[in-house]
């Protein structure tokens, strides 16, 4: 993958907030429920009509459609905040959005409550509204408040789980195109490690070659034995990574380092496989490495988030993205781990945040 778009955007991976409930299903339901709502007092009103206690006309109908669409407008904008406004646009704690999402919904019934009575008034006049009409109005919309409460996590619930659908749909087009791309370039292990074994044979008197084939080695087993699992130890990754390490350091000898400093409490926990790997080859893949700029990478823990940083210098010919890289750790971390990483810019610095464990 192409890290100077990283580099570019430099903003935390956010948590997948889903998308938000279309407009359309908002109104057909807010439409629903102030129908519902209206039909006991327009029940109460029709039989008043049918036994002559009071008598159709035009006031009566608008009466009706005032209250039926102060009803509509209220729902819609009650289940806006509560289904799409509070998950797109904040990242509160659930609890802390919840009682704002309820103090917010009271005081907006509070407001829609003037606001009725003052253009009911304007437009119909004192004399039409009692203040039997008034209690019966507040306990209709306090009644309707609680609804839509329930509704709106209903339909949010709906939502995220769509979405959670649909990211496992993608994944699993990825998988496929993975495995496809590694049975094209399947190689036979046996036959792969035989031949590194006589190599070492070939070159056993010289031990920087027999040392460097044997890091080779014991990567290539390592890529095999973890393909089939989500999580490895800490530990095994960073022997994994040391001997990554000594095939770039053999490469590009003093023009490219990497200082680990990682608290060995941590060394139990679990991490997707290869992903300090891809964090590094990505770091040499699309930086310059020379002797006016030579490349280093610092791994170290803070607590138990893993921190990646290394020196920006792009290089003036990138290679071609390839659709993985960070991206595909993202969403492991995302899936497996829980946790979100963390990718910033800083001066000349690029970092990446790998939680270990998720949030409290």
């Amino acid at each position: 993958m192409n890290l100077s778009y990283f580099y570019r955007r430099a903003n935390p991976l956010k948590r997948m907030a889903g998308k938000p409930v279309k407009q359309g299903t908002l109104l057909r339901i807010s439409l629903l429920l102030s129908i519902l709502v209206s039909i006991p007092r327009n029940l109460f009103i029709f039989n008043r009509i049918i036994s002559g206690e009071a008598e159709y006309s035009g006031m009566l109908f608008a009466d009706v459609g005032f209250r039926l669409l102060f009803l509509t407008a209220f729902s819609w904008c009650v289940l806006q905040l509560s289904t799409n406004l509070a998950y797109t646009r904040v990242k509160w704690h659930p609890l802390m959005r919840y009682l704002a999402l309820l103090l917010l919904s009271i005081g907006l019934m509070i407001g829609v409550l003037y606001l009725w009575e003052f253009l009911h008034y304007l437009f119909f006049g004192k004399n039409e509204l009692t203040s039997e009409d008034l209690r019966f109005l507040h306990f209709r919309y306090s009644i309707l408040l609680l609804v839509l409460f329930f509704i709106a996590r209903i339909l949010r619930l709906q939502s995220d789980q769509h979405e959670s659908l649909m990211e496992n749909e993608r994944l699993k087009h990825q998988n496929l195109h993975s495995e496809l791309a590694a049975i094209r370039n399947q190689v036979d292990p046996h036959f792969l490690f035989n031949s590194l074994n006589s190599l070492t044979s070939l070159i056993r008197g010289n031990e920087p070659a027999t040392l460097f084939v044997k890091k080779l080695s014991h990567m290539y087993r390592y890529i095999l034995q973890s393909s089939d699992t989500e999580l490895v130890p800490l530990s095994d990754e960073l022997k994994f990574l040391e001997a990554y390490i000594y095939l770039i350091e053999t490469r590009y000898r003093d023009r490219f380092s990497v200082q680990v400093n990682i608290d060995p409490a941590l060394y139990s926990e679990t991490i997707p496989p290869l992903a300090l790997q891809i964090l590094v080859e990505n770091a040499v893949k699309h930086n310059e490495i020379s002797e006016t700029h030579p490349l280093s990478v610092k791994i170290y823990s803070r607590g138990t988030t893993l921190y990646v940083e290394n020196t920006i210098k792009p290089r003036t010919a990138l290679p071609d993205r390839t659709g993985f890289g960070l991206n595909n750790l993202q969403k492991r971390f995302a899936l497996i781990k829980k946790t979100q990483i963390a990718i910033t810019t800083e001066g000349e610095t690029f970092s990446v945040a790998l939680p270990l464990k998720p949030s409290p």
